[in-house]
């Protein structure tokens, strides 16, 4: 049964300005004011303008007229205050992930939460209420409150209640008798058309039949009063996405220390994997929320390579995590609540413990070594899936590293290449748009001293070389039935002019590429390749046969080029430069 907690924030444009502009008390009065009919009506007024009689929706100046004392007012702005709710929803949170702000029909300025199963980390419901109006009467933010079965009960007892009331379970319907009918969020039409008919209580309401009151008012009024009673469910629709998976841990003296964290964080892991366990599932994705003492939350989220239930796998990420944030965790005066949710689940067969740590299949540890990667590095890992086309710019392309890496196909390393790709066209190690030229910095300052060394300048020998932009971690080799691929692969392939070569089929003597002339003192070669003629035409792209040659020049540079097709009369057939070796 869920048990849920309305908070009514009573003045909350008001109380939002107050926090935002953080200026003095000087005792006056304000307000807020919207343009509406007939010029500007006050939309909010604080405590003290409400003790003047002021009222929302008044003419503003009616008001200053009336009242003769200087009144502070401030223009409407919806949207901060929607930003503000939505902030305070996710401070929110400490108590319990689902937490879902006020709808049109509860005027907007509140918000409810479901703390069924979460109230005994503060002493119960009654320890749990009487934290939150502290610490929201601590931030200056007056609110009612009040605890039911239903949120309409809740929002009914908070707002036209006792603040604080706390409703036992099952005794909705009791709670609710003395309270007027317009508790029930009804239109004001129909509460003063109940009214007209004596009917000005709940109570009264709950006891009257059913069929006539459903023909009067329609099917609306019903609705509303079986959701308050708990015989109509009313779903919340919490603050992002919800969770199935999470467990929390509070205490009395703040921690800060690293260990301490991640220890919390394994033991909160625990509790959660054995739910996991009996599902079938694992965590993809986990969340841990940290929750300062100033009621600020620090969130850190983990992607998984492959489902896990594992908490020392949990913490070892998150140490890494933790020693690569440093003093950007910012712990201030310490977290005195530590939340751990599952916000991603994969399917997880239960295997026996013993026999698989013996035999534990190598993915689990290239998938252990993807997350210790993405943890330390901050980026997200990338692998080469296969493509079906034999073309070389298009036999591979850059994925995250998942949890969609099939079983049984573990990737190889031991070999290195560095694609390069045309301004404008690359992406970073984490697969996302990023600028081209200080992406190779984070492979550090070896890597890039090495790439300028085989990268040529593009023009007249001066100038920043070709810019890399990812750095991949295995290409095949011969023995695994292809001949060597360079070591630098351009996206696009790039002309070579004037080329000449002894035979019409045979590689090329010397050419010129970026503006400098190369003179080959060996060649190796061709290696032929056709183009995909399984596409539709039209749709191939290249459509003619290459012929790779492998070339070291004078020089010492080694290069791939191929020849486009085969001559024709008057016509002979391009050459290009696709690729740089070591």
């Amino acid at each position: 049964m869920p048990r849920i907690v309305s908070v009514c924030l009573t003045h909350w444009p008001v109380t939002r300005l107050r926090r935002a502009l953080r200026e003095p008390d000087d005792g006056l009065p304000m307000a807020v004011a919207a343009l509406g009919s007939g010029g500007l009506r006050l939309t909010a007024v604080d405590a003290r303008a409400h003790a003047l009689g002021l009222r929302p929706g008044e003419p503003l100046g009616r008001v200053q007229a009336r009242i003769g004392t200087p009144l502070k007012v401030h223009p409407a702005d919806p949207e901060a205050d929607a930003a503000a709710l939505v902030r305070l929803c996710l401070w929110a949170q400490r108590y319990t992930p689902l937490v879902a702000a006020f709808g049109a029909a509860e005027g907007g300025e509140g918000l409810f939460l479901d703390v069924a199963g979460a109230s005994h980390l503060l002493g119960g419901e009654a320890g749990l209420m009487a934290d939150i109006a502290g610490r929201l009467a601590a931030h200056g933010i007056p609110a009612r409150l009040a605890l039911a079965d239903t949120p309409g009960a809740a929002f009914a007892l908070a707002r036209h209640g006792r603040d604080g009331t706390v409703v036992a379970p099952g005794a909705n319907a009791v709670s609710l008798r003395a309270l007027p009918v317009e508790a029930l969020r009804l239109e004001p039409e129909t509460v003063a058309a109940l009214k007209r008919l004596g009917l000005r209580r709940i109570g009264a309401l709950a006891d009257a039949a059913r069929a006539p009151l459903a023909r009067r008012f329609g099917e609306a009024l019903i609705t509303r009063l079986d959701q308050a009673l708990g015989l109509r469910p009313e779903p919340l629709a919490p603050l992002g996405e919800a969770v199935s998976y999470g467990a929390a841990r509070g205490f009395l003296e703040p921690i800060g220390r690293q260990e301490t964290i991640v220890v919390t964080a394994q033991r909160l892991m625990g509790e959660i994997a054995p739910r996991l366990a009996a599902d079938g599932l694992g965590a993809c994705a986990l969340r841990l929320s940290l929750h300062r003492v100033d009621d600020a939350v620090r969130r850190l989220d983990l992607g998984l390579a492959e489902p896990t239930r594992c908490p020392e796998h949990v913490g070892r990420l998150l140490r890494l995590r933790l020693e690569r944030l440093g003093p950007e965790l910012d712990a201030g005066f310490g977290f005195e609540t530590v939340r751990l949710d599952v916000t991603g689940t994969g399917a997880m067969p239960a295997r026996q413990g013993a026999l698989a740590r013996l035999a534990e299949p190598e993915t689990t540890a290239l998938a252990r070594l993807a997350d210790a990667l993405g943890q330390r590095l901050g980026r997200r890992v990338i692998r080469l899936e296969a493509r079906e086309s034999h073309l070389p710019e298009r036999a591979d392309v850059l994925v995250p590293w998942g949890g969609v890496m099939a079983r049984g196909t573990p990737l190889p390393f031991g070999r290195g290449r560095v694609r390069a790709s045309a301004p404008g066209e690359g992406c970073d190690l984490s697969g996302e748009v990023a600028p081209l030229t200080p992406t190779l910095s984070r492979t550090g300052e070896g890597a890039r001293r090495a790439v300028r060394s085989i990268l040529p300048p593009r023009s007249g020998g001066h100038g920043d070389p070709e810019p890399v932009t990812r750095v991949i971690l295995h290409w095949p080799g011969p023995e695994e039935g292809l001949r060597p691929r360079p070591l630098v692969l351009f996206e696009r392939s790039e002309a070579a002019e004037e080329v000449i070569a002894l035979a019409p089929e045979g590689p090329p003597e010397r050419f010129r590429w970026r503006r400098r002339l190369h003179r080959v003192a060996h060649a190796e070669g061709p290696e032929r390749i056709a183009p995909e003629w399984w596409r539709s035409p039209g749709k191939t792209g290249p459509d003619r046969t290459r012929d790779y040659y492998v070339v070291e020049c004078e020089s010492g540079r080694r290069f791939w080029l191929y020849r486009d097709g085969a001559h024709a009369p008057g016509e002979p057939a391009g050459w290009f430069v696709h690729g740089l070796f070591a």
